[in-house]
């Protein structure tokens, strides 16, 4: 079995004054860096130095849209009509897209941030919404959706590349959702209880509810939330006991040329 895995951190999303994150020290890390493109945190000058950031790092590129919420960090559920959301989304992917190909770079995936994401996880409409925003802007895209999800299929639907997204730093109910925010022990901050976390769901092949419960699915990439305290010295460890198991960790692109045969990542 080639034991490949990618490691992605949301990044960039400091704003104006306000800083966020370790960017550069998780860019060390991380093969994947989701770039938030403006509308729950960054701005047109935390975008270009996180992108010339990851790029001198070696680490891949992707867009990290969400609802127009700045003040909720994204993280407040909304109701918009679909054709709102995929304008919404084209034109954050679009802003990161050219800022990266003025840095001699290129954008290959997106993911969703914060309710956006959630939402479309049981959302269908949404879901198809979300995937027919990135078709539309190159097809080519890898869409970073989260494992046994409705924005998964909608991916898949779609007929763009898929690659399932595990969180290294949350818990998951027996339907495979991560548990809400506000319950105890939704995010896990105790470094070895997450890198624990991750190998029991590697070694049983899916998603490992808080009750134990294991649910099979396909995972391509181990998400560790750049604003979780702690989140550097997570990712380091996490990295470490993966290698340690034979793991190799790798960017998305650099992923799907290894399982290209395998079709481990969805429509490739």
């Amino acid at each position: 079995m080639n034991k490949t895995i990618n490691l992605n951190a949301d990044l960039g999303e400091s704003f104006g004054a306000w800083k966020m994150g370790e960017d550069q020290a998780l860019l060390q890390v991380v093969r994947s860096a989701n770039i938030a493109c403006g509308f729950h945190a960054g701005d047109p000058l935390v975008m270009r130095d996180t992108v010339r950031a990851a790029l001198a790092a070696g680490v891949s590129l992707g867009a990290h849209p969400a609802y127009p919420d700045l003040q909720g960090f994204g993280r407040r559920p909304m109701k918009l009509a679909p054709a709102e959301v995929e304008a919404m989304i084209i034109y954050q992917v679009g802003a990161l897209m050219g800022i990266a190909a003025s840095e001699g770079g290129r954008v290959t995936h997106v993911k969703p941030h914060g309710a956006l994401n959630n939402q479309a996880c049981e959302n269908a409409a949404l879901a198809d919404a979300v995937a027919r925003a990135v078709k539309s802007v190159d097809p080519e895209l890898i869409l970073l959706a989260p494992v046994l999800s409705e924005l998964y299929a909608a991916g898949e639907r779609a007929g763009l590349r898929v690659a399932g997204e595990i969180f290294a730093d949350r818990a998951y109910t027996d339907a495979g959702m991560l548990v809400p925010r506000g319950q105890p022990g939704a995010v896990i901050h105790d470094h070895d209880e997450l890198v624990a976390h991750v190998l029991r769901m590697l070694d049983c092949g899916g998603v490992v509810a808080q009750s134990g419960k294991c649910l099979p699915a396909p995972m391509d990439s181990i998400c560790v939330h750049g604003d979780t305290l702690g989140a550097v010295e997570s990712a380091g460890r996490l990295r470490t006991a993966l290698e340690a198991k034979g793991w190799v960790v790798d960017t998305l692109p650099a992923l799907r040329g290894r399982r290209a045969d395998s079709g481990a990542i969805a429509a490739i």
